[in-house]
């Protein structure tokens, strides 16, 4: 089974992931795709330092990820111009490692960890979506709070994004990461019964 997990900015996706892959499920994460396709050396890279410039890279020639995030999150052409360099080898990876999993045993759960995932248009490609909610005020202050962000910052990166009410509307499983880690685990818990007993 092929399962796209996806949320916004801050709303525990990570967490839940780490509770699938506790559970042995197979996940394929997006941000370490993207973070391994940006390594020093790699042709993207290269590409990204030509379109913006070398003050995006770092003194051992990585990204500069802070500072392309401050240029691209209030500046849609600049984030469309990053888009249209990185995600066709993200996506295009994501699918090679999905197949792969599903290669080894037909009956493995697949997850695709991709905050992206609506805003890409990819989730005809998954049997059914997560989306792990929180409230989008909740959202904005642990945004905040975890990055150090003013509210302008914040509401920028939320902005970049799809409304997580909408993330909500669209999914199958709606994971509700606003109370304590325990009730997230008891949904995790449940999903993964669901799965197993079906």
């Amino acid at each position: 089974m092929r399962i796209g997990l996806t949320g916004g900015i801050a709303t525990g996706k990570s967490t839940v992931s780490r509770l699938l892959a506790a559970k042995g499920i197979h996940l394929v994460d997006a941000d370490v795709i993207a973070r391994e396709v940006m390594n020093p050396g790699q042709p993207l890279l290269r590409q990204v330092a030509e379109r913006f410039g070398a003050e995006f890279l770092l003194a051992d020639g990585g990204l500069d990820r802070r500072r392309m995030a401050e240029h691209i999150f209030n500046r849609p052409e600049e984030r469309q111009a990053l888009n249209e360099i990185v995600h066709p080898a993200i996506r295009a990876e994501i699918r090679r490692q999905v197949q792969e999993a599903e290669g080894t045993d037909s009956s493995n759960i697949v997850v695709a960890d991709i905050p992206l995932l609506y805003e890409s248009g990819l989730e005809g490609l998954y049997d059914e979506v997560i989306v792990v909610y929180v409230p989008r005020d909740l959202q904005l202050e642990r945004l905040k709070v975890r990055d150090g962000l003013t509210d302008e910052q914040a509401e920028g990166r939320l902005n970049a994004q799809l409304d997580i009410e909408e993330k909500k509307r669209k999914a199958d499983i709606v994971i509700d990461n606003s109370g304590t880690l325990e009730n997230t685990q008891d949904q995790v818990d449940a999903l993964w019964k669901k799965w197993t007993e079906s």
